[in-house]
């Protein structure tokens, strides 16, 4: 048994938002309510109980990624499944979706149950989405039912864009009859002269070609009436572009079934990060304009955009202390998501925590149709709990990679448990 007491529990799925307490058995909640700590003591506590004083924290659902890099197999000097599990939940996080393009690729049955097996080891749910085009190639399609029989939770192909329309209508129309979620990374390489660099002020000042809006632009502009026409769900991953803030809240007026996710970096930074953090700050798609940024807050706010999601994406220091032009994109995000939200989205009046929460909890749960990230007498034992209040300096990770522009930024929102199935799976030891 394990007794979380005096905590602020904010469940965005109920509305729920009061000091109370919860009691978990079995890996499930099995209560809460006021008053539940003072009666188990008063009656004394059962023996092997596990009790934790959550006095002035807020206590949550286990937040939820849907777009992780695990590297696992193939790639394992950047990342594995375990460290990318610890440095989960060591953010908060008790569910990833690991994302496809890991060497091999995840098109096939043995991948994806490794995968899988490896995960139910670490203390967190691991889950994997499978490739969407055999080899990534964009050419032809796996098998997307027998993959879903093994246990993929979505489909993508995140990493290359899928540029064949019809292809892609296809997989549409395939992922609509299995009810199971497409994810697309809408970069057209046609437009692009250097990625990981937004095309404007800041690459011309670095006499870099970059990557233009105009390259998300028509893909989620393709994407989203595509989602319209085969009624599939489709998750517009890391959103960059102001325009494609327009675009996915006119599919979903439309009635597409489309949501859209935004990584911490997204609404956090602007183009002008590269000239102070160089390649720290290189990822695809780029960090784009001021005035991007402003429309993504926007969307945040008006709920255009559904998800926060980390595209943590870890690369080692050698790989990241090369030229600007010959370095990967992308940056590691777990350990950092939730103070970003916190610091960058609630103190700042954007969202309040209630919402941050829900695009971090509710709404991924939704998306690949997990019966998680709510807290009710029933529902699975998973939780983070953390002070709102609290600054901190980043510098220590969990994951192998160090490669965050925000290494030495103070922000708000300390993760101090992360509990998974009723079992504590990370505690911060100061607060020992």
């Amino acid at each position: 048994m394990l007794l979380i007491k005096n905590g602020q529990v904010i469940d965005p799925a109920s509305g729920t938002d009061q000091v109370m307490d919860i009691i978990a058995e079995n890996g499930v909640i099995s209560n809460m309510g006021c008053g539940l700590a003072a009666r188990l003591e008063g009656n004394g506590l059962p023996e092997g109980v596990q009790v934790i004083d959550a006095n002035g924290l807020v206590v949550a659902p286990g937040l939820i990624d849907v777009h992780v890099h695990f590297r696992d197999p193939g790639l394992t000097y950047k990342e594995d499944i375990h460290t990318g599990a610890a440095a989960a939940a060591r953010g908060g996080f008790t569910t990833v979706v690991c994302m496809a393009n890991t060497r091999p690729p995840v098109d096939n049955v043995e991948t994806l149950e490794y995968v899988l097996a490896e995960g139910k080891k670490t203390g967190i749910h691991v889950l994997q989405a499978a490739a969407v085009t055999l080899g990534m190639k964009g050419q032809e399609l796996t098998d997307m039912e027998l993959l879903k029989a093994h246990g993929a939770a979505g489909f993508t192909d995140d990493g290359i864009p899928l540029l064949d329309g019809a292809l892609v209508k296809r997989a549409m129309e395939e992922a609509a009859r299995l009810d199971v979620p497409l994810s697309f990374h809408e970069e057209d390489p046609a437009f692009i002269m250097n990625n990981g660099i937004n095309q404007g002020a800041v690459s011309r000042q670095l006499g870099i070609g970059g990557s233009p809006a105009v390259a998300e632009d028509t893909m989620i502009a393709r994407d989203c009436m595509l989602a319209l026409h085969t009624g599939a769900t489709v998750d517009i991953q890391h959103i960059s572009s102001g325009a494609s803030v327009h675009m996915v809240e006119l599919a979903k007026g439309l009635g597409a079934r489309v949501m859209a996710e935004v990584t911490p970096h997204h609404f956090s930074l602007d183009e002008t990060a590269v000239l102070e953090h160089g390649t720290m700050a290189k990822m695809n798609p780029p960090l784009r304009t001021a005035r991007d940024r402003e429309e993504i807050l926007r969307g945040l706010r008006e709920g255009v955009i559904d998800i926060i999601a980390t595209d943590h994406a870890p690369h080692s220091q050698e790989e990241k202390s090369r030229p600007l032009t010959e370095a990967p994109s992308g940056i590691i995000g777990l350990e950092t998501s939730l103070a970003l939200g916190v610091t960058n989205l609630v103190r700042t009046g954007v969202l309040t925590l209630s919402q941050l929460l829900e695009k971090m909890t509710v709404n991924p749960a939704a998306l690949y149709r997990l019966d998680k990230g709510r807290l009710a007498p029933g529902a699975a034992a998973d939780l983070v709990i953390f002070d709102p209040e609290e600054r901190w300096i980043v510098g220590e990770f969990a994951s192998k990679a160090k490669n965050s522009p925000f290494i030495g930024e103070e922000l708000w929102g300390k993760v101090k448990f992360t509990v998974c199935g009723g079992k504590i799976v990370y505690q911060d030891l100061e607060r020992i």
